[in-house]
């Protein structure tokens, strides 16, 4: 049998994608022997499988004064403890708990009623005393005694008769409560709480103060990363923050929070293996005098995309650990609760940015350079500047030193108009290439405000298909572009740096090739 309950408080969290691992200590005093402690409660959807328990000494350090022999958990189904009605709670339970108030009341004063007559009995018995002391003696003071007595009389009638009314009101609200308490037994049904407890087995060589550690996981958890970008000028502070959920049935108050991006789940699942056969075979005549090509978007990324939905942690294929600088509580309500991370301030540089093949925005991205110290994992941005809260973006995962590029929402005063047109050329019965000749032209405009002089750059980004075949050649024709582009990267991007002064418009205008010989079809 157990002596006692101990206590056992969540010390650390570790808060994993979807789940986590709990930590608890507990401070006991042994005797030598081998003792079964309970201990709890805990949560009832702790892992069963990932329980395990260590008796440390009490600085926390291994000792080898005791061990543990077993440890498991038990789980039962209790009646729930009696709480306050809350606003959800019907008028019928509301009722009993107002009059189990008023009959706690009612029994309080019926014990400071008959506390003030037996008081008053007391001073009726000292003063009959002292009426027959001065009476003995000879010192007869009729009227005061007189006056006395009337006065006690007086005040136990009075105060006999508050008791009575007491008692018949204690009664009728015994009544009554019972009468709801029925009526609440046949119109609900509380159900019962499951509740789980830690039974431990240990052995100890001598006597002495432990603390005993208990591990398991729990489900009902979970963590997103969140930032906040705020853009002073040409500084720019970004906090990271983990938002975390949690409704495991217990409260963590002043834990030690660890955030990981580790996928306890699937860590023991295997790869599915599937066979890849490649066969080899001779290629017909037709496709001989044929290469089939065909047009093809691909995105230019780092990072793969998420999963549709609540997305994952994309940590970049690496298991990321992150901690919360000082002991965080987070209470058992599902809600999401904020817990900050870091915090850094480095210098920013703001460009207004144009993909008019995307959209005719015009948008303003900050460029800088991710100074954390650690990853930063993809997930949403507050985006903040000297006015206010502006907007919210998205932040794709970035290593530690790595340049970031942030959007913070488009200009009101700038836009982009785009037209494209297309000339072929060739492919008859004498021609033995095929030209394609693309003409894009992009019209950019600024309205500003009155008062404004200073030129506004734009930087406009258009994109020109890229060859993976000899046989398809692309070429930028800069003799015709206006103006010539400033800058052709290997992915097929031109850049261009267009100044815009106040209410002035400006066209673009991009001129590629894409030659082709007669073998190719599809193009």
């Amino acid at each position: 049998m157990y002596e006692e309950t101990l206590p056992l408080p969540v010390t650390a969290v570790t808060c994993l994608e979807d789940r986590a691992q709990v930590e608890r200590t507990a401070e006991v005093e042994l005797a030598a022997g081998v003792h079964r402690l309970r201990l709890g409660p805990v949560t009832a959807l702790a892992v069963d499988r990932s329980l395990h328990a260590r008796l440390l000494g009490a600085d926390g350090a291994e000792t080898g004064r005791g061990r543990v022999l077993d440890v498991r958990l038990v789980r039962s189904w209790e009646p729930p403890a009696p709480l306050a009605p809350g606003p959800d709670d019907s008028a019928l339970r509301r009722r009993v708990h107002d009059l189990e108030r008023a009959y706690a009341a009612e029994s309080r004063r019926q014990d400071r009623l008959e506390a003030r007559l037996a008081l008053l009995a007391q001073l009726a018995a000292d003063l009959l005393r002292e009426i027959g002391e001065g009476a003995g003696v000879g010192e007869l003071e009729q009227a005061r005694w007189s006056r006395e007595l009337d006065r006690v009389d007086a005040e136990r009638e009075s105060y006999g008769e508050q008791l009575r009314a007491s008692r018949q009101r204690a009664t009728e609200l015994m009544a009554a409560q019972g009468n709801a308490e029925l009526a609440l037994a046949r119109a609900e049904q509380e159900p019962a709480e499951l509740r789980a407890f830690v039974e431990l087995s240990v052995e100890c060589a001598e006597p002495g103060r432990f603390l005993a550690r208990v591990g398991h996981l729990t489900a009902c958890a979970l963590w997103r990363p969140a930032y906040r970008a705020e853009l002073v000028g040409g500084a720019l502070r970004l906090e990271t923050e983990a938002v975390v959920w949690q409704r495991t049935g217990e409260d963590w108050s002043d834990v030690a929070l660890t955030l990981s991006t580790a996928r306890s789940a699937s860590a023991g699942e295997p790869p599915a293996l599937a066979e890849d056969r490649l066969v080899l075979r001779e290629r017909s005549a037709q496709e001989k005098k044929t290469v089939e090509v065909e047009l093809r978007e691909q995105v230019i990324s780092d990072a793969g995309p998420l999963e549709p939905g609540l997305p994952g942690v994309d940590d970049g294929g690496e298991v990321r650990v992150l901690r919360a600088a000082e002991p965080v509580s987070v209470p058992s309500d599902g809600r999401a609760h904020r817990v900050p991370v870091s915090a850094f301030e480095t210098a920013a540089r703001s460009e207004f940015a144009a993909a008019p093949e995307l959209s005719e925005l015009v948008t303003e991205v900050v460029s800088f350079r991710n100074a954390s110290g650690h990853a930063l994992l993809a997930g949403p941005v507050d985006l903040v500047r000297g006015s206010g809260f502006t907007g919210r973006g998205t932040l794709e995962f970035t290593a530690a030193g790595a340049p970031v590029r942030l959007s913070f929402g488009s200009s009101d005063g700038l836009r982009v108009v785009r037209e494209a047109d297309e000339r072929r050329e060739g492919a008859g019965l004498g021609d033995r290439r095929t030209l394609l000749t693309r003409t894009v032209r992009l019209h950019l405009s600024r309205f500003s405000a009155p008062g404004e002089d200073a030129e506004q750059v734009v930087t406009v980004r258009e994109r020109i298909p890229v060859s993976e075949v000899q046989a398809v050649e692309v070429r930028l024709r800069k003799d015709r572009c206006s103006p010539p582009p400033d800058e052709l990267d290997a992915d097929g991007v031109v850049r261009w740096e267009v100044p815009l002064p106040p209410g002035g418009r400006r066209t673009v205008t991009l001129v590629y090739e894409v030659s082709a010989t007669a073998k190719v079809a599809g193009l």
